[in-house]
């Protein structure tokens, strides 16, 4: 089995530059905990996760008022807050090196890349975790792909 069986195709990603206000909101309205940070052309630079917005998260799902922040997030950039240096598979990897990534890096997610290093796929936990445990979705997925 290989990444490209098991990963969600073309996942949002989120520039650097653009505000954290921005991936807050996509975040929160896709319900998702990871985004990957891309520069200009696309290319993978970092991840955002919601463990990088910790405190910021919280206070902000406890109502605090934005407007009164010392600085607006729609100010702060994405790159103020992602974790650069990134781990990434190719759609090739064998779906154990993601796991063993997974464990030694202690990481929740992984963007896959083409050769380019743009992303095109990305492998949760819960991805893995759902082929693992449900062998009919790993039988839809390849399906789908073949």
């Amino acid at each position: 089995m290989i990444a490209a069986d098991i990963m969600t195709d073309n996942p949002r990603t989120i520039r650097s530059t653009d505000p954290v206000s921005d991936a807050v909101d996509l975040l929160h309205s896709m319900n998702v905990r990871h985004l990957p940070v891309v520069d200009g052309r696309g290319q993978l630079i970092g991840m955002l996760s919601d463990r990088d917005l910790g405190p910021l998260m919280r206070t902000l799902v406890e109502g605090a008022e934005v407007e009164r922040m010392v600085v607006p997030l729609s100010e702060r950039a994405v790159a103020d807050f992602m974790t650069g240096g990134v781990v990434s598979v190719g759609v090739d990897a064998d779906v154990s090196e993601v796991i063993e990534l997974m464990l030694t890096e202690r990481i929740g997610a992984i963007p896959v890349v083409d050769d380019a290093d743009n992303v095109c796929g990305i492998i949760s936990y819960v991805d893995i975790l759902r082929v693992l445990g449900a062998p009919k979705e790993l039988e839809r997925r390849t399906s789908v792909r073949t």
